[in-house]
């Protein structure tokens, strides 16, 4: 697909082949530490009614830092979700469209080419009960494409140059993600969120990435919100299951306590991580949750120094 007006001089697809393109860090933390307050089932997405600006602002941050892809803000935003805000499908379709366009918006700050992808988080991210660290949610293939449907024709309208089909906890949701992106014809990448050396369901890896096999429209499979340590493992399995490029962006290794709503123990993400997940054949890398500006700086640094 060739980017519209405004967008990069390149396709993604060709972009990727050239070398590790580097993605953004979380968009959550960052709006944390802009004041922001994401409580709420929506989280960072009640922004896109309530505070467009920030995100820009969010977006931005990233792209100074040296992101080359900015990924939308719409995870957690669902028309069901949207709906129980009292907002109709119609103003929640020009949500989504308005994700991408302030992500474009701030890749247009830099003269050089920034990506914009399209988040389409997982069916447990929409529920906020934290279900997409345990997949299984008891729908089938079929029920899972129905609810992916409109979000993904909404976000694909808007003109994105890839669709993100990350943090997806099994092989299920992946089958139906991957179905109901096939019809919109954008490229996409397919991000699992995996522990130990499985899906968060519990599913082999090689079985997970094997889906992604022979799909000229998946540019790159990988992981998302995961803990570093299990970073280059998903690569290796990424690679050798769909023979292309990895996508890889993990956690800052924090846990996440739910009981207290805070986050615990060090920090374990570490930017000299990155040349082994790139030496295992990793395309894109990136940050997720607690991952910021400053520590994209620092992949882009390396970046600049041939050392990723």
């Amino acid at each position: 697909m060739t980017p519209g007006p405004g967008g990069p001089s390149r396709s993604f697809a060709e972009a990727l082949a050239e070398g590790v393109v580097l993605l953004d860090g979380g968009l959550s933390n960052q709006l944390a530490a802009q004041g922001c307050d994401l409580s709420g089932e929506l989280w960072s997405a009640r922004l896109l009614a309530d505070g467009p600006e920030q995100i820009e602002a969010a977006h931005t941050a990233y792209v100074e830092a040296g992101a080359q892809v900015l990924i939308t803000a719409g995870y957690q935003a669902g028309f069901e979700a949207f709906a129980r805000r009292g907002i109709g499908r119609e103003e929640a379709a020009g949500l989504f469209a308005r994700s991408v366009e302030l992500a474009r918006r701030a890749a247009g700050a830099v003269d050089r080419d920034v990506w914009v992808a399209a988040s389409v988080g997982p069916y447990g991210a929409v529920r906020a009960d934290g279900s997409e660290y345990r997949g299984r949610y008891g729908l089938t293939v079929r029920e899972l494409e129905r609810f992916h449907r409109p979000r993904i024709e909404a976000l694909a309208a808007a003109g994105p140059d890839v669709l993100a089909l990350e943090t997806v906890p099994d092989v299920d949701e992946a089958r139906a993600l991957l179905r109901v992106a096939g019809e919109c014809g954008l490229p996409v990448w397919l991000s699992y969120t995996v522990a130990g050396g499985r899906t968060r369901a519990g599913q082999p890896l090689d079985e997970a990435f094997a889906l992604a096999r022979g799909n000229d429209q998946v540019v790159a499979a990988g992981a998302n919100c995961c803990d570093p340590a299990d970073a280059e493992g998903a690569v290796r399995a990424a690679v050798e299951a769909t023979g292309r490029p990895a996508v890889i962006y993990p956690n800052s290794g924090e846990r996440w306590d739910a009981r207290t709503g805070a986050w615990s123990g060090p920090p374990t993400y570490d930017p000299s991580l990155a040349g082994a997940w790139r030496r295992a054949g990793a395309g894109l890398i990136g940050g997720c949750c607690r991952v910021g500006p400053d520590t994209i700086a620092e992949l882009a640094a390396a970046r600049e120094r041939d050392a990723l």
